[in-house]
């Protein structure tokens, strides 16, 4: 079976992690064919059902000496959530989705103190998406969305998790 993990805080602010190591990382917990897609701790691989999540997680703080929170999904509910964007932007980098790693408790009150003309969050099952015209490096919102949200996340640009679905269609090829 195919999985999707996105870790979070790494590299960017975060902790360092090569991709070199995170593939041998999960080439250690005995998952096949590790593939990772820029620096920001993203990794395909192959390995049965279980408790993968926590695998790496362990994994990673026995290498690293800190707790790395991490989302594991399988291909098809990765594909499912990134299918879930509400919004067609002419830009991918002005679309983020934030992956949930617990309940979303939407806080509306700090959501309209933040949020900016041409902000909006959507919340999908598993997946909450902000769209910010003006750009996520200025959107204070942005900064500050797990709050919002209620929950910790993992955030990436629509560009990425579309790339990241081209790469499990890539493989499910051959």
């Amino acid at each position: 079976m195919e999985h999707v993990a996105l870790l979070r805080g790494v590299n960017i602010g975060g902790v360092k992690v090569l991709m070199a190591d995170l593939r041998r990382i999960a080439e250690g917990l005995g998952w096949g064919n590790p593939q990772t897609f820029i620096a920001s701790g993203n990794l395909l691989f192959s390995a049965p059902e279980g408790d993968l999540g926590p695998a790496l997680e362990a994994a990673l703080k026995a290498e690293y000496g800190r707790d790395l929170p991490v989302i594991v999904l399988q291909a098809p509910a990765f594909r499912a959530a990134v299918a879930t964007c509400p919004w067609k932007p002419e830009a991918g980098k002005h679309v983020h989705g934030f992956l949930l790693l617990g309940s979303p408790g939407f806080d509306t009150g700090l959501y309209d103190r933040l949020r900016r003309p041409g902000e909006e969050v959507a919340l999908s099952p598993g997946i909450a998406w902000l769209h910010a015209t003006q750009g996520v490096g200025r959107s204070d919102l942005a900064l500050k969305i797990e709050k919002v949200l209620g929950t910790t996340a993992t955030g990436r640009n629509l560009n990425s998790l579309r790339s990241l679905c081209e790469m499990l269609d890539a493989r499910a090829a051959g």
